[in-house]
């Protein structure tokens, strides 16, 4: 056995074109490469060819939790390794690696079995038997940032020329990983002031009430009947519609009209992000948890602790990740992804999807127990389609918006709203809004929004239900203009049987009988 000199390191003069190589390749990793783990594992399979070993390895030194850490080992870099549910970590007063913490210089051991510093419980795999290594401190000024390791030389022994050789390759890698570490650090604030931030705009700029909901129509008045039930309790609710509808508008309103309103609202899109991604987001992760997970980061469902999470196409959930989202809301406890502790919380969960979960159960892809505890108060949402008086409204609701925005005056003009009344609007509410930004902005500076500043596949609907041109007044006037010509329609198409149209409408008969006295409209 040898021991490596605390001096600074010193390669022999004698290099060969294998040892240039070496460098060259390490350096083009450090360089070239900016995956912190990719990188690694083009240095260590370069160190391993280099060094004629069977592997080599990389552990870094948690200085909190006073342990070391396996980040990486060729075997890994090569696709052979064999998969690990846990990361091996080991105190770091144990072993070579400890005795290399604590001299602050490399180590050479010719048998492992002969040495009584070797930790037997340090090997990375079942099928690899440590036999030789060199273990090289990495450092930089700043701290020391872990271990270096190249193990079993596979023709003699490690010569101090590979010492030598290892310990100046793992100055250049320690500075590599630090920079690599600060920068995750810095991404990591980044992230934190960015979900902070989102959180504070959330809380500050989106309080809406049911009142900031724009809709007069039969349906949505009995959306605002089912709102009023429920804002008050903390009753898990499932909020169905097509895309565009306004779902997390509507679990705004309910978080923020109920006793909750004074805690935080955050909300998720579970198609959006991968699975790992979006367990990490709503439950958190502690600090090496996985390659990057350089600090311990709170989840969506702690963020929200005492408020309301809620989950924009819940549908989209992977079945691992139902189990994770079911033990929450049956136990009100979650366990951060590389965890070992559960952590209370107690939130309101709302949920929404565009899909069909009846029929994703009955197909297997939904589980069934979860369905039953987000179903607990469905509230469907009609599309635009079906609410048609309310587009007058709507458009007025975001001409005003826009106008104040962008500090344009244009109006909209009675035959552009009544191209919006007969258009189908697939996308539904949000198709609308975007379809006035993009008028709003064609119009520039002029004061009415015309037919011409429309979209051609709102200039020619499928099937037009025109208002009179000689109309001009408000948007009221407009409103009541189609509501009329509604009534009448129908009354023709029920000869006259004001029960059968007070259905067709979504009205009572006694409803019905007021507006046609407020119209002068007789029906038999």
């Amino acid at each position: 056995m040898a021991r490596g000199k605390k001096s600074g390191p010193k390669v022999d003069s004698l290099l060969t074109k294998k040892d240039l190589a070496l460098f060259y390749e390490v350096s083009n990793a450090i360089h070239g490469i900016r995956d912190l783990d990719e990188m690694l594992g083009v240095i260590l399979e370069n160190i391993q060819k280099g060094f004629n070993s069977e592997g080599a390895s990389i552990a870094l030194h948690d200085t909190d939790q006073g342990e070391f850490r396996f980040i990486r080992t060729v075997e890994e870099a090569k696709g052979k390794g064999r998969a690990h549910k846990k990361q091996l970590r080991f105190p770091d007063h144990l072993g070579i690696a400890g005795w290399v913490f604590k001299e602050k210089r490399s180590a050479v051991i010719k048998d492992v079995s002969k040495d009584e510093r070797y930790f037997k419980g340090g090997d990375l795999w079942g099928d690899f038997i440590t036999q030789s290594m060199i273990c090289c401190p990495l450092m930089t000024q700043r701290a020391f940032i872990g271990v270096l390791y190249a193990m079993n030389k596979q023709e003699g022994h490690f010569s101090s020329k590979n010492v030598s050789l290892l310990e100046t390759l793992s100055g250049t890698i320690a500075i590599a990983i630090e920079n690599a570490k600060l920068y995750g650090d810095l991404q990591q604030q980044a992230s934190s002031l960015e979900q902070e931030n989102r959180l504070l705009r959330s809380e500050v700029q989106s309080r809406f009430n049911l009142q900031g909901i724009v809709g007069a129509s039969p349906a949505m008045q009995r959306l605002f009947t089912l709102l009023e039930k429920v804002v008050d309790t903390g009753t898990p609710v499932l909020i169905q519609g097509e895309t565009g509808t306004g779902k997390e508008l509507i679990a705004r309103a309910i978080h923020y009209s109920g006793p909750a309103k004074d805690k935080p609202f955050v909300a998720e899109n579970c198609g959006a992000l991968s699975e790992p991604l979006l367990e990490s987001e709503l439950f958190g992760h502690t600090k090496g948890a996985f390659t990057g997970a350089m600090e311990d980061k709170k989840g969506l469902f702690e963020l929200a602790d005492g408020g309301t999470v809620f989950l924009d196409e819940v549908g989209e959930m992977s079945p691992a990740m139902q189990v994770r989202l079911l033990r929450v809301l049956q136990e009100g406890q979650l366990r951060p992804v590389g965890g070992s502790r559960y952590r209370k919380v107690d939130v309101r969960l709302l949920t929404a999807t565009n899909r069909n979960l009846e029929d994703e159960v009955k197909q297997g892809r939904f589980r069934e127990d979860l369905f039953y505890r987000i179903h607990v108060f469905p509230i469907i949402l009609p599309p635009l389609r079906e609410r048609t008086e309310d587009i007058p409204l709507l458009a007025d609701h975001f001409q005003k918006k826009f106008a104040g925005k962008f500090k344009r005056p244009a109006l909209l003009s009675n035959p552009a709203i009544d191209l919006f009344i007969r258009y189908d609007w697939p996308g539904n509410v949000r198709e609308l809004e975007n379809e006035i930004l993009r008028a709003m902005t064609l119009a520039g500076d002029a004061k009415k929004i015309t037919k011409e500043h429309l979209s051609e596949k709102i200039r020619a609907p499928a099937n037009p239900i025109p208002l009179s041109e000689n109309k001009e007044g408000s948007l009221q006037n407009l409103t009541e203009q189609l509501e009329q010509r509604l009534i009448l329609e129908t009354l023709n198409q029920t000869k006259g049987n004001r029960s059968e149209t007070a259905r067709r409408l979504g009205l009572s008969r006694q409803g019905l009988i007021n507006k046609l006295t407020r119209y002068n409209i007789q029906g038999t």
